[in-house]
């Protein structure tokens, strides 16, 4: 038996996912388009990147930035992702290294920050068709155009995961390809010279940092979803590793053809641009392509999305976070009640403007990466000889330095918000420190059962300090 702090964790990645015997689990292939769509999707929503900082910083933007925070973050979720194999994923990290209270606030925050993200993608998608259906734009028909969208891929989450891997590669494909074709049409066009025009005094840094961020991030959200890849310890590490490479290209090689190939007007580039780019290049054939490209994109972030919301909720009630009934499976093996949490959260936040949705996500993502980064630390320095299947090739100073650029990143990103999205926010972090001695004073009543899964390893707080560095 082995411990982190006050707590103790038996037999570290060697329990059997609970009840998923029967399911087929998720293997690299699929598992690499669920990383790409959690984190991308492809190069939709990165043209404000060219808007706000002028075309050298963008491209520079999306070469430096991963270095700073989606390399750190990808190398710690392989590494505490194969360290607790299961579902609930960055919970069990912060619940295992501070305790199951903080272990609560990180899932309250993470879930709603992915809620609050997934209520972005319908809205998007309707926004790719309204040129073609203007009665999308607006009203009634917009509406029930939410409402449908939602319930139907609402129900693909609930057929399977394996069913949603295998579409996130299928709508991969299909979103990737005209960039490829737009890359070879452009040949001709390229001047590499567009490519370094900069000016330093007319950057939006609030908007550019922002963009580099949002499109960025999220290489954690798969670790919710751990307990149902086909062994974890090799695949996860793996998959991260080709789906970084086809993020970091999926931005960039767009970037490149697009700035380019045209002459430069910074006005231009907002959400879309890259449709209009398709047909002065390619022609009407390839437009409709690129917007073809970017509806399913939309769709495929949302099904991604949805699952690794759906398992974190799933992933809480099996470790008695959340109350039993959360941790009930579907006959298809899904979480049946966090998919409903999710989809009724999308639906209520669907109202929200673009901007709105993107900083107040980012706001709230950035309170659980400090919390992750602080867990990180903490179990290397407490516990290094405990057993990680993958482990960052570097020492504990190592891993402190790792932590600290994207640290800085996290404290500009919260300094730039605007007061309304601070407010909004912590309001929300509030609801979550209160949230979780509600739940447990209910617990205490017997109003609703709570109940920690047998089939997991022993994760309790215990009554005395650990001197024991190893975890067995």
């Amino acid at each position: 038996m082995g411990q982190y702090d006050n707590t103790e964790y038996i037999n570290i990645g060697e329990v059997q996912t609970p009840r998923m015997d029967n399911f087929k689990k998720v293997s690299v292939l699929p598992l690499i388009f669920l990383i790409f769509y959690e984190v991308s999707g492809g190069p939709f929503g990165v043209e404000d990147s060219v808007q706000a900082a002028g075309p050298f910083l963008a491209l520079l933007g999306f070469l430096v930035f991963p270095f700073i925070w989606s390399i750190p973050e990808a190398l710690i979720t392989a590494e505490m992702g194969t360290m607790f194999p299961e579902n609930g994923g960055y919970v069990v990290w912060v619940a295992s290294a501070l305790g199951p209270y903080w272990g609560f606030q990180q899932g309250w925050v993470k879930w709603l920050s992915g809620v609050i993200d997934n209520a972005l993608y319908p809205v998007l998608f309707l926004d790719y068709l309204k040129s073609e259906i203007p009665s999308l734009g607006g009203g009634l028909p917009r509406i029930i155009a939410v409402l449908s969208l939602t319930l139907l891929l609402t129900y693909m989450n609930y057929r399977g995961l394996t069913i949603v891997g295998w579409v996130a590669v299928l709508l991969g494909v299909f979103s990737i390809l005209p960039f490829v074709v737009m890359g070879l049409v452009s040949i001709p066009k390229l001047k590499p010279s567009r490519w370094f025009v900069v000016n330093m005094h007319d950057v939006d840094w609030n908007l550019y940092l922002n963009t580099l961020f949002w499109n960025l991030n999220y290489w954690d959200s798969i670790s919710t979803l751990a307990g149902e890849v086909e062994n974890p310890k090799k695949t996860l590490p793996k998959a991260l590793f080709y789906a970084l490479i086809l993020v970091v290209l999926g931005y960039f090689f767009p970037l490149l053809v697009g700035i380019g190939a045209l002459p430069l007007d910074r006005e231009l580039w907002t959400d879309g641009y890259f449709s209009d780019i398709a047909k002065m290049l390619g022609g009407v054939w390839l437009r409709w392509w690129i917007q073809a490209a970017a509806a399913m994109s939309n769709m495929g972030m949302f099904v991604a999305e949805m699952s690794s919301d759906s398992f974190q909720l799933l992933g809480m009630a099996e470790r008695g976070m959340l109350p039993e009934f959360f941790g009930k499976r579907s006959r298809y093996g899904t979480p049946l009640i966090g998919i409903l949490f999710s989809a009724s959260g999308v639906l209520l936040l669907s109202w929200l403007s673009f901007q709105e949705i993107v900083a107040a996500e980012n706001f709230l993502y950035c309170f659980g990466m400090i919390l992750e980064f602080i867990a990180f630390v903490r179990l290397r320095m407490k516990y290094p000889a405990a057993s990680r299947p993958y482990k960052i090739p570097i020492g504990t100073v190592g891993s402190v330095l790792m932590c600290v650029p994207p640290t800085i990143l996290i404290c500009v990103v919260l300094a730039l918000s605007s007061l309304k999205v601070a407010l909004v926010s912590l309001v929300a972090v509030v609801i979550g420190l209160v949230m979780q001695p509600g739940l447990k004073y209910i617990e205490k009543r017997r109003w609703l059962k709570f109940s920690i899964s047998a089939d997991l390893a022993d994760l309790h707080v215990s009554g005395h300090d650990s001197t024991d560095s190893s975890i067995r």
